[in-house]
């Protein structure tokens, strides 16, 4: 509901500047809700400007060497992957990553994180060697920091799955979505955003093996899951119709696919 909570961020920022003045670290907190906001939308070129001055300004306030600067690094090189910008945002990452593993030790949760991010960054470019030992760096870390049933467990067995995914290593992905989806359902129950998210990367491997009677179901399960969790106008609505008109459109269905991408279409105008 960004229309709705784009005055509240703007209420929040203008009020820290007020009472705790322009350079504050709680002013470049609400700088960086901002721009998360317009990176959410999609609104870069406003996103960028925010990102840069939320860095700059914690560098000035913390220090060089912080977590907060760490995370600010982390950030901007997130919109620039957003953007295909990968060589601006690999080194960024780099920084990011050495950065909390000095401040924060080699084994902490955010150096798993950034493992992540850096794993995400070379799988988007194709470089999956070079992302697959990251990410399984990151599992490892997680399940030693967090144990075996955790949110981020669940969250790096997906990514390696859609690792193997894009590789055509369909059948060491799978167990790793099952797994995945399990543990969701597990930590969060049945009715849970990424229980959705979890369906529609199980529904999409199966589309991708040709498997389309195994998809639909998953497809519409998370259609109807996010419909409930966030309103019929939602950003993960049109993420699930188009895929589920994806579907349709591969198995020649074409006259159901029609009407799903065009009620996509219309709700992204509106988003």
């Amino acid at each position: 509901r960004y229309d709705e909570a784009e005055p509240l961020y703007r209420q929040a920022l203008e009020m820290r500047k007020r009472l705790l003045g322009e350079q504050h670290p709680d002013v470049a907190t609400s700088l960086n809700n901002l721009a998360g906001l317009y990176r959410s939308q999609g609104r870069y070129e406003e996103a960028e400007p925010l990102y840069r001055q939320v860095l700059e300004m914690r560098k000035r306030l913390l220090g060089e060497q912080h977590p907060s600067v760490a995370t600010s690094l982390n950030n901007l090189a997130g919109l620039y992957e957003s953007q295909g910008r990968y060589d601006q945002a690999e080194p960024l990452l780099r920084q990011a990553l050495e950065m909390r593993k000095r401040l924060l030790g080699e084994q902490h949760p955010d150096v798993a994180q950034s493992l992540n991010n850096l794993a995400g960054l070379y799988q988007s470019q194709g470089r999956y060697d070079e992302a697959e030992p990251l990410i399984q760096e990151a599992l490892e870390m997680y399940k030693r920091l967090h144990g075996e049933q955790h949110p981020s467990v669940a969250t790096s067995l997906s990514s390696l799955a859609l690792l193997y995914q894009s590789q055509g290593r369909y059948d060491e992905a799978e167990p790793l979505y099952q797994e995945a989806l399990e543990m969701t359902k597990r930590l969060h129950g049945e009715q849970h955003p990424d229980v959705a998210t979890s369906l529609n990367n199980l529904a999409l491997l199966y589309q991708s093996q040709g498997r389309y009677e195994e998809a639909e179901p998953l497809y519409r399960q998370a259609l109807e899951m996010r419909k409930r969790l966030h309103g019929e106008q939602h950003p993960s609505v049109a993420t699930s119709l188009s895929s589920l008109a994806l579907l349709y459109k591969d198995q020649g269905r074409y006259e159901e696919a029609e009407p799903l991408y065009r009620q996509a279409l219309e709700m992204r105008k509106r988003l």
